[in-house]
């Protein structure tokens, strides 16, 4: 079995290739292991050398070390290939993924993930493609897309870049009016945000599904209603604790502000005219629309050896 890491050198706030790779000699050589160590050079180049990987057609385990976008990546090059499980090593500022599992120290420790197990995880399938962990719409994508702009500015870094971001989102229209179609109910209404959840969570750790499972062949879909801008800041504390759903339902202190469905399908229309921001495992754009829908037990991934 051959052993392949696939680091993204600019993930996160140091140099992965630069303190990661050392970390990565050391546990293959110590285990004896096959193994061969993979720079991406630029968005998507994860996915080439996935596949390239994964098409050889032997035994072979890809550890993405990077972000959830990384691990993104070579899941999808990896995806309908057998012989091919992927691994997380969570170098991002996100990690997300890893959340599911027992969170970023198991995943961090090189011998438990080489000697780890392979389980069959669901995905997401959109009009754009492939994500792990959720997709979401609405005011906290918003936020997401316009922190680039903001780091842009001079001595804005990344906590200035993300309150700027939060400020003109709340100042500016909140809300849309959205018909959603969950399997075969529709839902019509105005919505601060939702978010069609596999995992747990998002956005470095907004908990917006907790009891999300990510091998139970449904999505957890969770939605906002609009609210005043006076309580969105009470309202959205409660979400990104995952206060919000308990046993199954929206929480009664939640009842007239969330909807929680478990479903297999979904389709979001925006019926407003305006543009929502959507973010699929953290990459955003603007939209008029979305469509997901669950794919059981689809990928292959690695968990860390118990100690």
């Amino acid at each position: 079995m051959r052993h392949v890491f696939i680091v993204n050198p600019v993930s996160g706030k140091a140099d992965a290739s630069g303190t990661l790779v050392p970390q990565i000699i050391e546990a293959a050589k110590s285990l004896g292991a096959d193994y061969e160590i993979l720079l991406t050079e630029y968005p998507g180049h994860g996915v080439e050398l996935a596949a390239e990987q994964a098409e050889t057609g032997e035994e072979v385990r890809l550890y993405a070390c990077g972000g959830d976008g990384t691990f993104n990546e070579v899941i999808r090059g990896a995806r309908g290939h057998a012989n091919a499980a992927v691994g997380c090593i969570p170098c991002g500022s996100g990690n997300d993924f890893v959340r599911n599992f027992g969170g970023r120290e198991p995943f961090l420790d090189l011998k438990r993930m080489m000697c780890g197990q392979a389980v069959n995880i669901d995905l997401i399938q959109t009009e754009k493609g492939i994500a792990t962990t959720i997709c979401s719409a609405g005011l906290d994508a918003q936020v997401a897309y316009g922190i680039p702009k903001f780091r842009r500015l001079p001595f804005c870094g990344g906590t200035m870049a993300y309150n700027l971001s939060i400020v003109q989102s709340i100042c500016g229209p909140l809300g849309h009016h959205l018909r959603v179609k969950a399997d075969d109910e529709i839902i019509t209404g105005d919505f601060l945000m939702l978010a069609i959840c596999n995992g747990k969570a998002y956005g470095g750790g907004y908990v917006a599904a907790p009891e999300a499972d990510m091998q139970d062949g449904l999505l957890d879909l969770v939605l906002i209603r609009k609210i005043g801008r006076v309580a969105v800041a009470r309202v959205i504390g409660g979400y990104k604790k995952g206060a919000h759903i308990q046993n199954g339902q929206v929480a009664p202190p939640y009842q007239n502000i969330a909807m929680f469905r478990r479903v297999r399908r979904v389709e979001v229309e925006v019926l407003d005219g305006r543009p929502i921001v959507v973010t699929e495992d953290g990459e955003c754009e603007e939209r008029m629309g979305l469509s997901a829908q669950v794919c059981p037990l689809d990928a292959r991934v690695l968990l860390p050896a118990k100690n």
